[in-house]
Formats: C-alpha cells, structure tokens, sequence
C-alpha cells in the first residue's frame, strides 16, 4: 500500500461527500498501513463550519487510540486544508500530511504566505492523485453554477 493508495480512499470519502452535496473533500488517517479513521466534510448536514473532513477524522482518531497526538500517523486529504484544520493538525502532533489538490483560496499555503502551520516534525506531500482530487471539486462547482 502506498500513497495513492491511501488518496484513492480519501477520494471515496470525497464522493460521499459530493453525493451528499457537501463540498467533495475526504480524507483519511493511517498508522502501519492500516486506516484508522475517515472524514468527509459534513459541514451542511451538521449546520457545522469546522465539520471539515479533516476535523472529523481527527476526532474519530482520537477516539480510536484514546489519544489527544498522532505523531506515528499520516492523514490523506483530497485537497490542502485551509488554516483551520492547519491549525488542528499542529496540534495534533501528525506525524505527515499527503494532500492532492491545492486550494487556491482557502488553504493553508495561500493565506499562511508559505509560512510552516505545521507540527515542526510534520512531513508534508503534495500532488498525490492531484488531477483526479482537483477534478472532483470543479465537477461539483460546475454543477452548483
């Protein structure tokens, strides 16, 4: 198992939540190759703004070890996490973040100015699967015009 595949899981995530009419954004949240939580963004459904796909599987990971840090941990995302999900995996202690599509207006890297908001021991990866992340969202975008 590598990091597309991991992406390809995410991207499920993302379907659901595109099917949801939710804004398509999935991730998930590995440890030893092994899924240990998923998100999708729920942000309508819950009435919620930090009902991020990020946050969600954040918590369900949590809960999962019964830990507040996940430094062992990779977290999947379909697209960059903008600044407040950022901010949750500072906290968070995540030991790597892999995500697909840029977020040309709400993430982290546009609004930071390529300031690190990261866990310093944080490793980050970009790109993965980045045509078929990017893809998703323009589809859903199109069809809400």
């Amino acid at each position: 198992m590598n990091d597309d595949y991991f992406m390809q899981q995410a991207l499920r995530q993302a379907q659901t939540a595109f099917d949801a009419d939710e804004v398509p954004v999935g991730s998930v949240i590995v440890i030893d190759n092994k899924i240990i939580s998923r998100g999708y963004n729920q942000v309508e459904l819950l009435a919620d703004p930090t009902a991020h796909a990020e946050m969600i599987a954040l918590t369900s990971a949590f809960n999962y070890l019964g830990s507040k840090y996940l430094p062992e941990a990779t977290l999947y995302v379909t697209v960059e996490p903008c600044l407040m999900c950022a901010g949750a995996l500072y906290w968070s202690k995540i030991g790597r973040i892999v995500y697909g599509a840029s977020d040309e207006k709400n993430g982290y890297l546009h609004i930071t100015k390529e300031t690190w908001p990261f866990h310093p021991k944080t490793t980050l990866s970009h790109g993965v699967l980045h045509q078929e992340c990017a893809s998703l969202m323009k589809s859903f975008f199109q069809q809400r015009r």
